[in-house]
């Protein structure tokens, strides 16, 4: 779905900027404000002019990529499950390092898989047996 919508995102801003593009000048621009060529009340914001296609296409375009680009974020935030904290005690503990210089020459204990057997008592010598 996050491709998807991704996909969408990208295709909705190479229109908005066709769209942008193709649009003819309102004319005046920042010299308007100033008192250039047309300095009437109505230059400050521009005048009225009816929506062709272009500019219809560029307001819905804006639109629709701000709510793709906000639906997209609040996707990406989400995609990891909450971990509980009692998951890392769950998980297990890395072995012990070994102390930090110390006496090297020393052999290592024995692991706890080699446990000494139990000693078995000796059988008691049979008389027969001296002779």
């Amino acid at each position: 779905m996050y491709t998807f919508l991704l996909i969408l995102l990208i295709l909705d801003a190479v229109v908005l900027a066709v769209a942008v593009l193709l649009q003819s000048g309102k004319g005046g621009g920042l010299a308007a404000s100033f008192g250039g060529a047309s300095s009437s009340s109505d230059s400050l914001i521009g005048t009225r002019q009816a929506g062709n296609l272009l500019t219809k296409a560029s307001w819905w375009c804006g639109g629709i990529f701000l709510g793709l680009a906000f639906i997209l974020q609040i996707m990406s935030s989400r995609s990891a499950a909450p971990k509980s904290v009692l998951d890392k005690l769950a998980a297990p503990a890395a072995a012990p390092a070994a102390p930090a210089g110390g006496n090297r020459t020393a052999a290592p204990a024995a692991p706890l898989t080699q446990q000494a057997a139990p000693a078995t008592p000796a059988a008691p010598a049979s008389p027969d047996s001296s002779k």
